[in-house]
């Protein structure tokens, strides 16, 4: 089915860090106690669907299945034009052959001669809409919209094409009505991406109950329709439903390989899943199901934000000698943060590699000053290596921070005989 949907661009969006208490486990020979706090993480996955809309292939002039009712370009009868009526065949048969950029300039030339002539207009947007050009898609076509109605000469399809450009310029309020009526035009017949572009509207919208039903419906036409299966999992990691989210995270993954997001997702709903489990046993299984989410991601991305994921994952695993390789590697890309520096920490440091774990956070604590944790792992290690001095300041510094905390006050007392 030649079906346009959101994909690729969710991958550039960025990947989300699930620093918790589990995934950094302490070492019974840690001279302190190991509670750890969770670090700040740097974005909320339920949040953020991740997803940019973008068409996929590009819509052609004319219906190839009975699910692609937005595609069918047919000419309509021109509105009555004071100055005249457009001859727009020529440029809709540029449409056709796919010329979307000679298309456009040939419309919008006609259409600029005869402002009141639909047609131009209309194959000016559908031109647009194939070229992503969805700001000059929207304006062209809300103009084509506006004239069929006032000539009382509407045209579904160019309604369903603006409501398709809505969603694509992320006017996710004015793309409702439109993409609501499409769908009711046709209740028999159900479009399952009509009904897509409905779901992602209303989760955009914040009507999530309803888009999970837009979501589910796509999945009763199309089952392997990644990406719905993709919102359904951000919609149930908004509930706290990490099962359900997992569950529809594996089925979007195997549905599609390739899907970045997914597997970034996955790996995180893994770590989330593992911290929160009281059955050591199955946290430490949820670790490794999160390693091999990771090793999928890093396949399609080895930017610096992948590879900490990945890292972390390895962390929680307690691969600890893997995660230091893997998180060395990821310190040297310029986007690097401060959460990737404490990660590396914490792998040399439960690797036993203190003075390589020592660098690490101390550069984490240049970048990321007011993160307690750095000096939570910075302490123990100063500590671990006699540089009681150096450890009593990273103490204090993170009990500054966190003033009502026990482990530092506790730390605090224990290092500070042995500090000069």
């Amino acid at each position: 089915m030649c079906r346009l949907t959101l994909v690729q661009r969710f991958i550039t969006v960025g990947v989300i860090f699930l620093l918790t208490s589990a995934a950094i486990q302490a070492q019974s020979t840690r001279p302190r106690r190991t509670n750890r706090q969770s670090a700040q993480t740097t974005k909320n996955p339920a949040a953020d669907p991740l997803l940019r809309p973008e068409p996929q292939p590009s819509p052609t002039a004319r219906r190839t299945s009975s699910n692609d009712s937005l595609l069918d370009v047919q000419p309509v009868k021109p509105v009555a034009n004071t100055v005249g009526s457009a001859d727009t065949k020529h440029a809709f048969l540029l449409l056709e052959q796919k010329q979307f950029a000679a298309a456009a300039k040939e419309a919008k030339d006609l259409a600029s001669q005869y402002p009141n002539d639909s047609e131009a207009w209309k194959i000016a947007g559908f031109a647009e809409l194939n070229l992503k050009q969805y700001p000059e898609a929207v304006k062209d076509l809300e103009k084509a919209v506006e004239l069929q109605r006032n000539a009382k000469q509407v045209d579904p399809n160019t309604e369903n094409a603006l409501g398709q450009a809505y969603v694509l310029s992320e006017k996710y309020q004015e793309a409702l009505p439109l993409l609501t009526a499409a769908i009711e035009r046709n209740p028999n017949q159900p479009d399952s991406m009509l009904i897509y572009y409905r779901g992602i509207a209303e989760y955009k919208t914040g009507k999530i109950a309803e888009a999970e039903k837009s979501f589910n419906q796509v999945l009763k036409l199309n089952p392997k329709d990644s990406t719905s299966v993709f919102y359904l999992a951000q919609i149930s990691l908004a509930k706290n439903d990490l099962d359900g989210a997992i569950a529809n995270l594996n089925r979007a993954t195997v549905n599609d390989p390739r899907m970045t997001g997914a597997w970034a997702l996955l790996t995180t709903a893994y770590l989330r899943r593992a911290a929160a489990s009281t059955d050591q046993a199955k946290a430490d299984a949820d670790y490794i199901s999160a390693v091999r989410a990771g090793e999928g991601l890093i396949k399609l991305r080895t930017d610096a934000e992948a590879v900490t994921l990945f890292g972390q994952a390895l962390i929680g695993s307690k691969q600890y000698a893997r995660a230091a390789s893997v998180l060395e590697r990821a310190t040297v890309a310029p986007d690097a943060t401060g959460v990737t520096f404490y990660l590396l920490g914490v792998a040399h440091s439960r690797a036993q590699n203190f003075p390589k774990a020592i660098a690490a956070l101390e550069t984490a604590s240049k970048k990321t000053p007011d993160d307690v944790n750095v000096y939570r792992e910075l302490g123990y290690a100063y500590e671990v290596t006699k540089q009681y001095a150096k450890a009593l300041a990273a103490y204090q510094k993170g009990a500054t921070l966190a003033p009502s905390d026990p482990d530092f006050k506790e730390s605090i007392e224990r290092v500070k005989p042995f500090a000069k």
